[in-house]
């Protein structure tokens, strides 16, 4: 195509120059002195017009020289700026490659580097990054004194002046916080996250950075309202997510002291963690241990109506809760009990939370071979096994069997 165009360039350029130099009728004369020179119009056009040629090019020949002295400092200087984003870039590249002490040295060099070159000293965005790249080295090599000087060089460059723009005071404040938490001062690190501003404290590393330091502060019902948000963000894959809200749930029921701290904590977990098995099982438990027994069998009742959509090892929880929940156990419990028995009576745990409950409300009948059958069974905890021969015991000696009780004694004093 472009050949087409510049062919149809060149016959325009000869019908142009046919038309107009196409005729030679005119003269053009020059006087000097008795000398005349006649020459035709059209030698005269084209000599005018290679004489401004070859002035237009001494010009430039003559402006080219004369500014050969400018133009090679500003190549030094093009060097050197070059030169100190090459040496930025390399520690960048170290860095990621995990060669702290390469990435410190090479983030010293761009900063002498680009001492030498007038058009970065007002570079602060570039002064900045080498500092915290410098700075993350440092971190990495154990050396907190040298890593703390360069942070805070960077902190008061990214916030003297809005030349850096807001990211570099942001990273700085993250990686100052990430810092803290490796150091185990999570005071710092949430220190630092609090001066960030609303928006950026709500960015998912900032999320979990958050989540770490409540962490380490044991603050688990902060730890929890952050791995809520990071869930909602997708930071964990689901799986992750419920085990990660479960585990913080049941750290935060564990600090309870009374009833009513236990109650406190239970109302502000979420809804979808209250219908946690899990979760459930160890806030009856812990009522339990606290003395409110009727407050965990409370929690226990809503899953253990619908226990039939629970998987096994829900069942498994549930039913352990409910072990440790019988003492007191109402009427109004034997039907959930008796139907999940009907359901999964293959479950030692299930067969153990019926043999409780039937032997708390002395229903001897009922409870004797759900009691003998968790005396029996290996997979459930030694307490569990042990409480059921001592209730086998008792049974024996309202019985009058002496014997029969001793033995039961026996095996239970066995049992590790």
């Amino acid at each position: 195509m472009r050949s087409v165009v510049w062919l149809i360039l060149v016959f325009v350029g000869a019908v142009v120059a046919a038309t107009v130099l196409g005729r030679n009728d005119a003269l053009v004369s020059f006087f000097y002195g008795s000398t005349r020179l006649d020459m035709s119009l059209n030698l005269f056009l084209i000599s005018l017009l290679a004489l401004v040629f070859l002035l237009f090019s001494g010009l430039q020949a003559i402006n080219a020289l004369l500014s050969l002295p400018v133009r090679a400092r500003e190549w030094r200087a093009l060097k050197r700026e070059r030169a100190a984003h090459a040496a930025l870039r390399e520690a960048l590249a170290e860095l990621l490659a995990a060669r702290y002490a390469r990435a410190q040295r090479a983030a010293e060099r761009a900063l002498l580097l680009q001492a030498e070159a007038e058009v970065l000293h007002d570079d602060l965005q570039f002064t900045a990054l080498a500092q915290l790249i410098a700075a993350n080295g440092l971190h990495r090599l154990q050396d907190r004194r040298g890593r703390d000087d360069r942070l805070q060089l960077a902190l008061a460059l990214a916030q003297s002046r809005k030349s850096t723009g807001p990211s570099v005071a942001e990273g700085a404040l993250l990686l100052s916080a990430e810092w803290a938490l490796d150091d185990r001062d999570a005071t710092r690190a949430m220190r630092e996250l609090q001066a960030l501003p609303a928006g950026v404290g709500r960015r998912t590393q900032a999320l979990r950075l958050r989540l770490q330091a409540t962490r380490q502060l044991r603050q688990p019902l902060e730890a929890l309202q952050t791995a809520r948000l990071l869930a909602k963000h997708q930071a964990f894959s689901p799986m992750a997510a419920q085990s990660l809200l479960r585990s913080l749930a049941i750290e935060a029921l564990n600090d309870a002291h009374d009833d009513q701290q236990l109650q406190q904590v239970w109302e502000r977990l979420d809804n979808g963690v209250r219908r946690d098995a899990f979760v459930v099982a160890r806030a009856a438990r812990r009522a339990q241990a606290l003395g409110n027994v009727a407050l965990g069998r409370q929690w226990l009742q809503p899953l253990w109506e619908q226990i039939g959509r629970s998987e096994a090892d829900e069942r498994l929880q549930l039913a352990m809760a409910l072990v440790d929940c019988a003492p007191g156990l109402g009427s109004d419990w034997l039907p959930r009990i008796e139907a999940a028995l009907a359901q999964f009576g293959h479950e030692p745990a299930l067969v153990a939370a019926a043999a409780m409950a039937f032997a708390d409300r002395q229903l001897w009948g009922k409870a004797r071979r759900p009691l003998e059958q968790t005396a029996s069974a290996a997979s459930l905890p030694a307490a569990v096994r042990r409480q059921a021969l001592r209730c086998l015991a008792g049974l024996a000696r309202e019985e009058g069997h002496e014997d029969r009780a001793a033995a039961y004694d026996q095996r239970a004093a066995m049992i590790d």
